[in-house]
This record gives structure tokens, C-alpha cells and sequence, in this order.
């Protein structure tokens, strides 16, 4: 051990021993003191205390000043990045090798759903009105402790129980959700043309603390990573952007900014600066986070379908796309040049449904559901090289697929009224 460092251990044991002599543990104290065997007295002193309040006071006034982006807090490995990649070796499991560890059932379709940004909750929202909050660990636990993946009985309130929340408050379908980035706060849409804001902190949440009436359907919501702001798309074509402490409504001043058909999908990148829209027009935009303006529109991106999904890679390089020609795409965001297209799903025939193509955890993959044979696609994301399909298990189209941004694992959401959550679980062989 350096020398300094043997110096700043005397400096931290002396520190912790006047410590607990100043709050009275005296026989702990003795006890350190003889193992350490401190260089100088220890008097009794709080100066440990005050150390810690000052480091606590500098760590918020330094989180007020710069918030971590999303990737930075939770996402492993370094993520996709096909300008300096040459021979990655892959390492992350491919969909095929997933389980069903948990299936809720709702009382109608099931067609939303979202991970928290530390992949500690899940959301499912469904036709029949309701939400559920699902804690993950506690699917994954259960799933081990019971060995099958049956169908639970949701009861919300029992201590180890998956169910943690079941929300209340839409007059009609839940057709959207997502999660503050920091908080215990669930942001929904639904046919009911409203926004409803949940602080599923307190277990006696029922209804929404707030509520943003709209003029349409809301199709998608999308939370800014400061948790200051949301991106809401409707029926409407227009782009809408609420401060969610005043509630106020902002819109792109250029009216040619907007798209042409009705908004499907938003999708702020990890550091807010930025955002991507998709409309039935078939275009996707890309938008400046700060000015509200289009910066960018990939026009007929999918052949001139309806575009059904927007995903930012983690470093902001790449947007991933899925539309109803069944094709997903990766695109270069500076230059607007589609690099991949990820074939196959298309062979089994068009899809009448909108369903989302999403990165894995490490985004090695992508992923996207066959709607025909209810299966998960799964393309290595830099070659563009088909996997193994997965079965879904689900007797109807899957309508929304969402997976963990910190583990691997993703929930499938179908017309059959169920959502299963899927895992893979690690074991020392692996």
C-alpha cells in the first residue's frame, strides 16, 4: 500500500473512532482502536458527521446542475456503434433462450406497456381501462421459488406479490405509458383523448393526481429525461410538448414542421436534446429537443406504410424503426441514410396491427414481433443476421413488446388479454 494511502486510512479510522466515542458507542470504539491501532489520539469529535452533510449537501447541488442520462445510470456494455466496430463479440442471449417467468391477464386486450428507466417496474395498460405496476424482481423471484410460469392470481397489496398497483382513472382504452425517469410516477394516454399523471408511490393510488384533457385519441407519450417535460402524439398530427409543472402546451412555431397523418410513436434519445415522431404519413421526423423544431424528416421510411415504432440507440447515433410493411430499420441519425434493413418478419404477410421493434438490453439485438405466427424475430443488429425464432406462447396478435433496459428481460402484450414477462435467467454454467 502507498504511503499516502496507509496516511489517509489513519486519517479515516481516527475520524470514525472519535465518531462513535462522541455518540457514545464506547466499547465499539474500543474495539476498532485495538484492531487499527490509530497513530494519534481519537477525542471524541462529530467532525466525521459534518464530512458527510458537506458531501451530501455538494452530491444534490451537483444533480440539480447535471442529470445523468438514462444510459449513463443503467444500461450495460457500451451499446451499438457501427463506426468504430469491427469484430464484436456478442455476449447477451438471443431471444430464443428466453422463459416465460410471469403472465398477468387483464380483463380485455392487453395493448401498452413500458419499463422504468432502471428496469425496476413494469406497466401494462389494456382496452378494459386499467393499469398494472409490476415490480420485476419479484416476477423473477417468484418464478424461481415456484418453478412454473402459470397464471397468478392478482392481488395487489400482498407483500411479495408481482402486482404491486392497479390504477384506475380512463374512461376508455390505455393506449400508451411511460415512466418518470427518477420518480415514482406513471404517465398514461388513452382513447378517452386524456393524459392521466399517477404518483404510484403511496399503495392507496387509485386514481391520477393530474390530469391534461387532449382533442384526440392520444397514440403515445414520451417522458424528457429530466422528468420536466412530455412529448404527447394524438390522432392529431401535431407534436405537443406540456411543462409538466405548469401544464402549459408548446407546438412547433413552423406549422410545415408537422407531419401530414395522424402520430403513432415518440421518442425522446437519453439526453432530452433530441426526439423522434412517427405518423401514419409514413415519415418519421426527427425533432431538436430544445427549439421544438424539425430538424430532420426520413420521408416514406417504410415504403409508405404506417410507421409503428421510434427507438434512439443509447449513444443517439442510430434510430431503429419498425412499420406495417413488417420490415425494421436502422438509420444513420446524422446523415439520415437507412444502413440496416432487418428482414424476414415480412414473409408471413402484411400486419394489421402496429407492433414495436426494440433493442435488447445491450442492443446486440433487434426485436420485433411476427404477427401471423405470433413468434419474436430476433436480428443481430450489426449484420442484420436472422436469429432463432421464439414462440410467444399468446393465442392472439402481440400487440406491444417492451424490454428491460438494464437486464434481460422484455414483456409481450397480447389481444388475448394476458402480458408475459420473459427472462433469462443467469446459472453457473451459463
Amino acid at each position: 500500500m502507498k504511503p499516502d494511502n496507509v496516511k489517509m486510512r489513519d486519517h479515516l479510522y481516527r475520524a470514525i473512532i472519535s465518531q462513535l466515542l462522541n455518540d457514545g458507542y464506547i466499547a465499539v470504539a474500543k474495539s476498532l482502536t485495538s484492531q487499527v491501532k490509530p497513530t494519534l489520539a481519537c477525542p471524541p469529535s462529530d467532525k466525521l458527521l459534518k464530512v458527510f452533510e458537506t458531501g451530501i449537501t455538494q452530491l444534490e447541488h451537483d444533480k440539480e446542475f447535471k442529470l445523468p442520462s438514462t444510459a449513463e445510470l443503467v444500461a450495460p456494455g457500451h451499446g451499438i456503434d457501427l463506426e468504430f466496430e469491427t469484430d464484436v463479440q456478442i455476449t447477451s442471449p438471443e431471444a430464443i433462450v428466453y422463459e416465460t417467468s410471469y403472465v398477468t391477464a387483464h380483463k380485455g386486450p392487453c395493448r401498452a406497456a413500458t419499463f422504468s428507466k432502471d428496469g425496476q417496474y413494469i406497466a401494462t395498460g389494456s382496452v378494459d381501462m386499467s393499469i398494472k405496476v409490476l415490480d420485476v424482481e419479484r416476477m423473477v423471484a417468484k418464478s424461481i421459488h415456484e418453478g412454473t410460469p402459470q397464471m397468478q392470481n392478482d392481488q395487489p397489496g400482498m407483500l411479495d406479490h408481482p402486482v404491486i398497483r392497479t390504477l384506475y382513472d380512463h374512461n376508455d382504452e390505455v393506449t400508451t405509458l411511460d415512466f418518470h425517469p427518477t420518480q415514482q410516477i406513471l404517465v398514461s394516454g388513452g382513447r378517452d383523448c386524456t393524459v392521466k399523471v399517477f404518483d404510484f408511490s403511496k399503495s392507496s393510488t387509485k386514481k391520477a393526481s393530474k390530469t391534461i384533457q387532449e382533442v384526440a385519441t392520444v397514440r403515445s407519450v414520451s417522458m424528457h429525461p429530466s422528468g420536466e417535460c412530455l412529448l404527447v402524439g394524438t390522432e392529431h398530427p401535431v407534436v405537443r410538448l406540456y411543462d409538466l409543472n405548469t401544464f402549459q402546451c408548446y407546438v412547433s412555431c413552423n406549422p410545415s414542421d408537422q407531419h401530414r397523418g395522424p402520430l403513432t410513436m415518440l421518442a425522446y434519445n437519453n439526453d432530452g436534446r433530441i426526439y423522434a415522431s412517427g405518423s401514419k404519413d409514413g415519415d418519421v421526423k426527427l425533432w431538436d429537443g430544445v427549439s421544438n423544431r424539425c430538424i430532420a424528416t426520413y420521408p416514406k421510411a417504410h415504403s409508405g406504410e404506417e410507421i409503428c415504432s421510434v427507438q434512439f440507440s443509447r449513444n443517439s447515433k442510430y434510430l431503429l424503426t419498425s412499420g406495417k410493411d413488417s420490415v425494421c430499420r436502422l438509420w444513420e441519425t446524422a446523415t439520415g441514410r437507412s444502413l440496416i434493413a432487418y428482414t424476414g418478419a415480412e414473409l408471413s404477410g402484411k400486419q394489421l396491427h402496429k407492433a414495436q421493434a426494440v433493442f435488447n438490453h445491450t442492443e446486440d439485438y433487434a426485436l420485433f414481433p411476427d404477427e401471423k405466427t405470433i413468434s419474436l424475430c430476433c436480428w443481430d443488429t450489426r449484420t442484420g443476421e436472422r436469429q432463432r425464432l421464439l414462440s410467444l406462447g399468446h393465442n392472439g396478435p402481440v400487440h406491444r413488446l417492451a424490454h428491460s433496459p438494464t437486464s434481460p428481460g422484455f414483456i409481450t402484450c397480447s389481444e388475448d388479454h394476458r402480458a408475459r414477462f420473459w427472462y433469462k435467467r443467469t446459472t453457473g454454467t451459463d
